[in-house]
């Protein structure tokens, strides 16, 4: 990356309709392009409703996504949900106020509430690109929410199930799961091919529990899904999960050695990252290898 890249910030957070791929019938997936700070966003038609996972960061992205929904839906009601409350993934909910029920667990909307325009104003020192994406972002409250760990969502002949457990990767993670296709949508708690992303900022926000995010990583594996579309990164199977439970436990482990050596974080961070970012030369996203090492850091 050039000093220039590194001053000017990530590309532009652009969702791109166009790359609209029907990865099973009725069930759709806008995908990444692997683009910084661009979710896979899921479009699930019923009989008689459509089922919009994730809007991308801002009020653009989010009228993008409302167009490719409405254009799949025709006359069917829409319903909006989100996989969690950070910016790249439901900061254009805005769109949908009036177009569609927006449908959040309990955890999730209280989560916005506390932290939302905080994060909206750090999002914006990311750079030009991403702090234009922003502008005249508007914050939106559910006009329903659930309690509890699930729901499910009939929408005409398929359905869609929503789920939550509480604090993993934030407070309010929540994925969706279609049981008759087996087709999970994870948010972030799975990645492929890129780091996990351990938003770890303390005093301001260290609301993560990386040991219950192992959990629910080996529950969905258990789920045996046909088919895992990723917070970010490809569509793929099971082993998409895998990985990630695989690195987590991994890092957990040596970091814990280190620490009963003694060792404090920043100089595990200078010994281990180096190690952790050759041994998974083809993943992305390498910022989030020491947010993670200073979080288990803490928890060891």
């Amino acid at each position: 990356m050039n000093d220039a890249t590194e001053t000017q910030g990530p590309p532009a957070p652009d969702v791109d309709p166009s790359g609209l791929e029907e990865v099973a019938p009725g069930v759709c997936v806008i995908d990444d392009r692997r683009v910084p700070l661009v979710p896979n966003i899921g479009i699930v038609t019923g009989d008689d409703a459509v089922l919009v996972v994730d809007t991308g960061m801002g009020p653009a992205n989010g009228q993008k996504v409302l167009a490719a929904a409405r254009k799949i839906a025709g006359d069917k009601r829409l319903i909006l949900t989100l996989t969690h409350f950070h910016p790249e993934h439901g900061y254009g909910a805005q769109a949908f106020e009036s177009e569609a029920e927006i449908l959040y667990n309990a955890a999730q909307r209280d989560e916005l509430a506390e932290k939302g325009e905080a994060y909206l104003g750090m999002f914006k020192t990311f750079g030009p690109a991403v702090a234009d994406a922003l502008e005249d972002t508007v914050l939106v409250m559910p006009d329903k929410v659930y309690d509890g760990a699930s729901t499910r969502i009939d929408l005409g002949g398929r359905v869609a199930e929503l789920r939550t457990w509480g604090k993993a990767h934030t407070k309010g993670d929540q994925i969706v799961w279609l049981p008759e296709e087996r087709i999970l949508f994870t948010g972030d708690l799975a990645e492929e091919r890129i780091f996990p992303i351990f938003p770890w900022f303390p005093p301001e926000d260290a609301d993560i529990d990386a040991a219950r995010w192992v959990e629910i990583l080996s529950e969905l594996e258990g789920m045996n899904p046909a088919i895992v579309i990723p917070g970010h990164g490809d569509i793929g199977g099971p082993e998409i999960l895998k990985a990630v439970r695989t690195y987590m436990i991994d890092l957990s482990g040596r970091v814990a050695e280190r620490r009963k050596a003694g060792k404090d974080a920043e100089s595990i961070v200078a010994e281990l990252a180096p190690v952790i970012r050759a041994e998974h030369p083809d993943w992305d996203a390498p910022e989030w290898i020491d947010f993670a090492i200073r979080y288990y850091s803490d928890v060891s």
